[in-house]
């Protein structure tokens, strides 16, 4: 067995053995399995919350469209922090428990290390979110009785394209900051940057930038091309990707 795939598999069963098989899928999955539900009983709930004045509030009868909206939003949103602040040590604590030595002292590059780690925690991430897509449509198909699967797959689809190079961007940063703390933060700087450069037309438009709204657009039916948008998400996250290589080559063990 090479010395990669050895690593991957150790990356693999203290996924499934840790608290990192909880966190992040016990996330997506609370909020997939509280969604239909949150969408279905939203008018009720604005009514009740209202105050008391006499007046009638005219909410729209909840479809399934507001079940992928309310995913979209919670992936967009809360699922990128989780991201950011859970891989904000993935590199950086292997180096402060001495397990970075231990692993490279054996027949293991660092780029293997790097790339082993993006793989399994990308696999995780894909995984994860596929699965709560499903749960997704199963429930919505469950409540509202319709639930369309190509809009709530292209939207999804979309949506890791952008939390995959969230991931990468994470993997870099941890790699080059030796506190977590300090790498989530700088995460939390990016995030901003993107979501600010969103609303800019051309950047929105030619960078990774327009990732972030891209899911809600295509759920409206208002999405634009996406291809600069997805490939240009794919290229940073590859140049995200060796730039870790190349920050982790150049640290003391």
């Amino acid at each position: 067995m090479s010395p990669f795939r050895a690593f991957l598999g150790k990356e693999f069963r203290e996924i499934v053995k840790t608290w990192r098989i909880w966190v992040l899928p016990g996330i997506v999955l609370f909020f997939a399995v509280t969604g239909p539900v949150i969408a279905q009983f939203t008018p009720q709930l604005v009514q009740a919350l209202a105050p008391d004045t006499g007046l009638v509030l005219q909410i729209p009868a909840p479809t399934f469209t507001d079940t992928y909206l309310q995913w979209t939003k919670n992936l967009i949103q809360l699922v990128t922090f989780a991201i950011i602040l859970i891989f904000a040590g993935a590199v950086s604590a292997e180096r402060r428990s001495g397990t970075a030595v231990l692993v490279l002292t054996k027949p293991l590059s660092r780029t293997a290390f790097i790339v082993a780690k993006y793989v399994a925690q990308g696999l995780l991430l894909v995984t994860t979110v596929v699965v709560g897509a499903a749960t997704t449509w199963a429930l919505t198909l469950a409540v509202f009785g319709e639930a369309l699967l190509v809009p709530l797959v292209q939207a999804t689809g979309v949506w890791l394209v952008w939390g995959l190079l969230v991931l990468g961007i994470m993997i870099f940063l941890s790699s080059l900051v030796g506190s977590q703390a300090g790498a989530a933060g700088l995460g939390l700087g990016v995030f901003v940057l993107f979501s600010i450069g969103s609303i800019w037309t051309p950047v929105g438009r030619y960078s990774p930038a327009g990732l972030l709204g891209a899911p809600t657009d295509v759920l409206l039916g208002r999405a634009g091309p996406l291809l600069w948008p997805v490939v240009t998400g794919l290229v940073l996250t590859g140049i995200s990707v060796a730039a870790a290589v190349v920050a982790f080559s150049r640290k003391e063990l």
